[in-house]
């Protein structure tokens, strides 16, 4: 499984120098002279490149996106065509013809937790590492801390107060509050040392659920926007690197914010509740923290990305276990397509009849081919 980067978000990954070097790193350690290697969502090729270079004997590299034809081509430019087999699919759909002594992959996005990836590495484990098999990497570790971040927070929260043009915007701001920004910190923003909240180890991990706390003692005065959110990368024995405060990773920090600031002193004590709940392929996180100081009335927070988007009643109501869905013209577009998807009926054939079918829906031919092809290539094999 992985996300999808076109070419030029896999050349901003490989200008990542911190993020490159940790891995041919790790790789160089794990892959020894004969082994296979699965690389999972690889991109234009280099992971796969450089455990061909440390001795592989095999490489299969998986990739759904179409990233994977610059890849062959690269593959072909550097002499390694014949130890690379390119696959186009995600690796839950693959069945390998033998299992991985390494299965290396950086299928994250600006935190470990996201999209279907903790399935997707347990599935990996399960079905292609061979016994005694190496995970790159093999453990992110979230971290977090309290932040003083005027310009973080006023990407939030100042649009919907200096730029309501005499508007009452306050339902958006609500919204706002709850939304998770990336953004680019310096140590100098953080009001305490960093705390880890939770593991992901993905030799052992199959729960894609993640929850955690963590305390801080306050170093200096300042005013709280919210909390920074990052992740240390093990990818090996000695071999790491982090996306917090101060770096200029591909991945950047994760600002998680407050509905307002708070003013915080030297010594006060700031208790932070997170997690993450995957929930229909996307997560949602949960944030609150409690800050306490003697002789003063404790200030509480609590935020949900899941209020940052509520689903409008409509959406709900598609939801309920009672409600009796009939299909529109869209989900009628498509189920006739599918039933056509024999492996007989050619494509021009189901578009011929897609167009006979809905012509007030396709005005061409031409049009039912795009939408004929565009079901085939998600549902089709």
């Amino acid at each position: 499984m992985t996300g999808g980067y076109d070419v030029a978000g896999y050349g901003r990954m490989l200008a990542d120098g911190a993020r490159m070097d940790a891995y041919a790193r790790a790789l160089e350690a794990a892959v020894r002279p004969g082994a296979v290697v699965l690389d999972i969502g690889t991109g234009t090729g280099v992971m796969a490149m450089l455990a061909c270079r440390f001795g592989a004997r095999r490489v299969f590299a998986l990739e759904p996106a179409d990233a994977v034809q610059a890849a062959r081509e690269i593959a072909r430019a550097n002499g390694l065509a014949d130890r690379i087999e390119f696959i186009q699919d995600l690796s839950t759909r693959v069945t390998l013809p033998e299992r991985a002594d390494v299965i290396v992959s950086d299928l994250r996005g600006a935190l470990p937790l996201f999209q279907g990836i903790i399935g997707a590495l347990a599935d990996a484990r399960e079905r292609h590492l061979a016994p005694g098999g190496v995970m790159i990497p093999r453990a992110d570790h979230l971290m977090a801390a309290p932040v003083d971040a005027p310009k973080a927070w006023a990407e939030v929260a100042a649009p919907w107060e200096e730029c309501a043009l005499g508007f009452d915007m306050d339902a958006a701001r609500g919204r706002a509050v709850h939304t998770p920004r990336h953004v680019e910190l310096d140590p100098g923003h953080v009001l305490a040392p960093a705390a880890r909240w939770a593991t992901l180890d993905y030799r052992t991990r199959t729960d894609p659920h993640a929850a955690g706390s963590a305390e801080w003692t306050v170093e200096r005065a300042g005013r709280m926007h919210g909390l920074a959110v990052w992740f240390h990368a093990e990818l090996a024995d000695g071999i790491s690197f982090h996306t917090g405060p101060g770096t200029r990773t591909t991945y950047r920090t994760s600002f998680f914010p407050w509905a307002h600031a708070v003013e915080v002193e030297r010594g006060d004590t700031v208790r932070a509740e997170l997690s993450a709940r995957h929930v229909g392929g996307e997560y949602v996180w949960g944030w609150s923290a409690r800050v306490e100081r003697p002789g003063r009335e404790p200030a509480e927070m609590r935020h949900s990305t899941f209020l940052g988007s509520p689903p409008s009643p409509a959406r709900l109501r598609r939801r309920d276990d009672r409600f009796r869905p009939t299909l529109g013209d869209e989900g009628r577009v498509e189920a006739m397509a599918l039933s056509l998807m024999d492996g007989a009926t050619p494509l021009g054939e189901i578009a011929a009849a897609l167009h006979a079918a809905f012509p007030h829906h396709f005005a061409t031919r031409e049009a039912a081919l795009t939408r004929a092809g565009q079901v085939a290539e998600r549902l089709a094999r």
